[in-house]
Order: structure tokens, then C-alpha cells, then sequence
């Protein structure tokens, strides 16, 4: 599973010219799933994006969590974080299959909302996505359990 995980004052996701996902001050996040992804990874990289401290304090250092901000999470599902460009044309054969994929993403959709408010892109659609990074800080979040 493997998370981009962008620190934003603001991102919107736009499909077919409606807003279907907004958020304020918070994360960005687009969510890739591999053939082996489980409910496991979805737990603990739900828990390790509500935690992770790359919000400043008062002292001007990365020691805050969305949590600790009030912050949002928008969680937008993307496959092409599993893209193998070996060749110039990027195959997707890693990507976990759509329909796996789809529960996967509501499944880490529902963890993530237990923990910070959670706004969604829309699975499988064309989406436009806005967001104006602060910093800016984009971190890569990875997890695979054998």
C-alpha cells in the first residue's frame, strides 16, 4: 500500500465538474493499493497518517499530527502509484484489481475517518484535483506485510 501524503491549506476533488471532496488545512493523500494489500496495511497506515507530525508548533518545527491541528484528511484513490515503467508505456499489473480495490479504499476510508475528519475522492471517475501544498511537504508513506 502506498500513500503520497501532502500537507495542504486547502484541496478539492472535482468530478464531471462537481466538487465531491473538500478540505481545509490538513492532508492531501493519494491512495494506491498493490496485489497484496490487506486490511492490515489499511490499519496501520490509517493510524500512521492521523500521527504522523509534519505540522508546525508554535516553535516552528514539524512536531504536530492533522489530529493536533483539527485538521482534514482528502483521501483520493489512485492506481497509477503502482505503475511499473520499465518500458515507456507504464504497465499496472501491480495495482490491486478494481473491484478488491474499491472495498480496500472504502475499508481505509472508514479507519481514517475513526480517527480525523475524512473527505473522498470518487473511485474509478476522471477527477480534477486541486490543492495548494504548505511548505510544501510531500511525504511518501509505504507499507507491505509479508
Amino acid at each position: 500500500m502506498k500513500l503520497v501524503v501532502q500537507r495542504v491549506t486547502s484541496a478539492s476533488v472535482d468530478v464531471e465538474g462537481e466538487i465531491v471532496g473538500e478540505i481545509s488545512d490538513g492532508l492531501m493523500v493519494l491512495v494506491g493499493f498493490g496485489h497484496n494489500d490487506t486490511a492490515r496495511e489499511a490499519d496501520y497506515l490509517a493510524g500512521k497518517l492521523a500521527k504522523l507530525r509534519i505540522f508546525e508548533d508554535e516553535n516552528g518545527r514539524m512536531n504536530k499530527s492533522v489530529r493536533d491541528i483539527g485538521g482534514q484528511v482528502l483521501l483520493v484513490p489512485q492506481f497509477t502509484l503502482y505503475a511499473h515503467t520499465k518500458k515507456n508505456r507504464p504497465s499496472f499489473h501491480k495495482a490491486l484489481s478494481p473491484d478488491r480495490a474499491t472495498e480496500l479504499f472504502d475499508y481505509f476510508t472508514g479507519k481514517c475517518g475513526e480517527l480525523v475528519p475524512v473527505e473522498t475522492g470518487e473511485f474509478g471517475a476522471f477527477m480534477k484535483v486541486k490543492l495548494l501544498n504548505n511548505g510544501p511537504v510531500t511525504i511518501l508513506l509505504e507499507k507491505e506485510f509479508e
